[in-house]
C-alpha cells in the first residue's frame, strides 16, 4: 500500500494530479489525510532530489534580504523544505516597501558581503547589473553540474525571461544578444481592470472595452453619486505611478518612452499618440480619481477598492486578488477584466512588474546562493504557493496549468483566470531599458501631477518633460 501511496503522491508533486484526485485516490487506497501530505512532502522532496546533490553546500548558512510581500511569506512557509533537503540554514531581513530599495541599493553600493540573494524589481536591474553589483545568472543556468537537470528554465514564462535579461547597452532590447540573466523571475503583476460588481449593477454599467470608454464610465459612476468614485489609479511623484495602468495604456496605443537616433536616446513620451492617452488619463483622473489622487500608491488604490470607496481600478491584477479577500469590506464582490485602451488594439499588452530573485556578486557563498535560487524558483516550490499560499502571479507555464491552482482561483476569483489567459502573451516591460530609469520616470510622475492639477496643458507638460529628459541623457553620456 505505501508503495502506491508513493506513486499517487508522486503523481500530485510533479503537478499531474490536483489534491481531489490526491485525496480520493488515497481514501481508495485507506490512506487518510495526515498520511496522505506525509506522503506529498516525502514525494516533494524526493522530485526536488533526483538527479542533483543538494547537499553539497550542507552546513552553510544563506542571508536573504527581503520585501514585505505575499510571495516573500509563501517562501517562509516552504523554508524547512528546503533546510530539510539541503542541510543549510537560511536567515532573512525582511522590510516594506517604502524603505526596501533604500536597503538593497545601500547593501549592494557599499558591496557589503551581508546578503547572499535578494529580492529585486526587474527595473532596478538596469542600475545593479551594469554597476558589476549582480551575478549573471546565466553562467549558473547554464553550467549542468550546479543547477538541477528538472530545473527546467524554459518553463518560466518567455517575456519574464528576456524582461529580467539585458545587455546593459542603453535602448537595447531586454533579452536581445548578449543579454546577462540579472536576475530570476519569481512571481509578477500584469495590469488589468478589476471593478465592483455590486456597483456596476447599480450604476448600470459595464467594464469598459478601451480608455475612451474608461473614461466615460468611470465618470457615470462618479456622477451617480452613490458615495462612491468611478477609478484608482497611482499618483504620487515616483516612478511607480508611471509603470502600471498609464504605461500600459501608453504602450497599447504605440506610444513609446524613447527612441533611439544615431545610437543615442531619446525621449519620445511627447509623440502624437503619447499626447492623446496621456490627455485621456488626465481627464479621467480630473473627472473621476480620488481627490487626493497626488498622493496615491499601491496601497492606497488598493485600500480605497477593497473598502468601497472606488469601483473600480487600473492597476495590477494581483492588487484586485488581494482585495478580493475575505478580510476586506468588498470582498467577494470583485471582477477581472482583460483591458486593451487603444480602440484599435486586437489585445491586451500590459506593461509588467516582476519581483525577482537576484544574487549579490560581493556575497560569498555563491554556489550556495544558486541552490537557494533554484529551489525557490522552481516548479515545485511554485506549486507549493500556487496551491496552498497567495502566491500570484507564479511565472511559471506548468503551474498555469495545474487544476488545482485554476479550481482554486476560479472558485473565489471571477473573470481572474480568463483576464490573466488573455493578457498573459502581451505582457512584458515596456519601458525602454536604461539605467537613470528611476529618477527620469519620477519626473515623468511629477509632469503628470502638474497637468491634472492644471498647472501645464498636456501637450506642453509633455514637450517640456521630453527637453529636461534629453538634456540629462546628454548630461549622463547617453543621448
Amino acid at each position: 500500500m505505501h508503495e502506491k501511496a508513493r506513486d499517487v503522491a508522486d503523481l500530485f508533486a510533479r503537478g499531474r494530479i490536483g489534491r481531489r484526485d490526491l485525496f480520493r485516490r488515497m481514501g481508495q487506497l485507506g490512506v487518510g489525510i495526515a498520511a496522505a501530505s506525509y506522503f506529498v512532502n516525502e514525494a516533494q522532496t524526493r522530485a526536488m532530489a533526483a538527479d542533483f546533490d543538494w547537499k553539497a553546500n550542507k552546513g552553510k548558512t544563506l542571508t536573504l534580504l527581503l520585501n514585505k510581500h505575499p510571495y516573500a511569506d509563501a517562501m517562509i512557509a516552504d523554508l524547512d523544505n528546503f533546510k530539510n533537503m539541503t542541510g543549510m540554514d537560511v536567515k532573512y531581513d525582511v522590510f516594506p516597501e517604502d524603505v526596501y530599495f533604500d536597503k538593497v541599493t545601500a547593501a549592494l553600493s557599499s558591496k557589503s558581503t551581508q546578503y547572499d540573494a535578494f529580492m529585486t524589481g526587474a527595473y532596478q536591474t538596469w542600475q545593479y547589473g551594469p554597476a558589476g553589483w549582480l551575478v549573471d545568472m546565466n553562467e549558473y543556468i547554464k553550467d549542468p553540474k550546479k543547477t538541477n537537470p528538472q530545473y527546467n528554465w524554459d518553463d518560466v514564462l518567455p517575456n519574464l525571461r528576456a524582461s529580467t535579461a539585458w545587455s546593459g547597452q542603453p535602448g537595447a532590447e531586454l533579452g536581445g544578444p548578449g543579454s546577462h540573466q540579472w536576475a530570476i523571475p519569481w512571481g509578477f503583476e500584469l495590469n488589468s481592470i478589476t471593478y465592483n460588481r455590486t456597483y456596476f449593477d447599480q450604476v448600470g454599467v459595464q467594464p469598459p472595452k478601451n480608455l475612451p470608454e474608461l473614461v466615460e464610465t468611470a465618470k457615470k459612476i462618479t456622477d451617480a453619486n452613490k458615495g462612491y468614485y468611478g477609478i484608482g489609479v497611482r499618483g504620487s511623484r515616483s516612478w511607480a505611478t508611471i509603470h502600471p495602468g498609464y504605461l500600459s495604456a501608453f504602450s497599447n496605443y504605440g506610444a513609446r518612452d524613447f527612441e533611439m537616433q544615431g545610437g543615442k536616446l531619446k525621449a519620445a513620451m511627447n509623440s502624437a499618440s503619447g499626447k492623446e492617452v496621456t490627455r485621456l488619463w488626465v481627464k479621467m483622473i480630473q473627472q473621476s480619481g480620488p481627490k487626493n489622487w497626488a498622493t496615491y500608491t499601491w496601497y492606497q488604490v488598493g485600500t480605497d477598492l477593497g473598502a468601497g470607496a472606488s469601483a473600480m481600478i487600473y492597476d495590477a491584477d494581483i492588487l484586485g486578488y488581494f482585495m478580493n479577500g475575505k478580510d476586506n469590506k468588498e470582498g467577494g464582490h470583485l471582477g477581472f477584466h482583460a483591458f486593451a485602451p487603444n480602440p484599435q488594439a486586437t489585445e491586451p499588452t500590459p506593461n509588467v512588474w516582476i519581483w525577482s530573485l537576484a544574487m549579490n556578486n560581493f556575497g560569498k557563498q555563491k554556489d550556495a546562493a544558486w541552490t537557494f535560487l533554484q529551489w525557490a524558483s522552481s516548479t515545485e516550490h511554485d506549486l507549493f504557493g500556487a496551491r496552498k499560499m497567495d502566491f500570484v502571479n507564479p511565472v511559471r507555464a506548468s503551474v498555469w496549468k495545474d487544476d488545482e491552482f485554476r479550481q482554486r482561483i476560479a472558485k473565489s476569483y471571477p473573470g481572474y483566470l480568463e483576464q490573466f489567459d488573455k493578457s498573459a502573451p502581451g505582457a512584458k516591460i515596456y519601458f525602454t531599458p536604461q539605467p537613470l530609469f528611476s529618477n527620469l520616470t519620477t519626473d515623468w510622475a511629477a509632469t503628470l501631477q502638474r497637468m491634472v492639477a492644471n498647472e501645464i496643458p498636456v501637450d506642453d507638460g509633455l514637450d517640456q518633460l521630453a527637453a529636461s529628459i534629453d538634456k540629462q541623457l546628454k548630461q549622463a553620456g547617453l543621448g
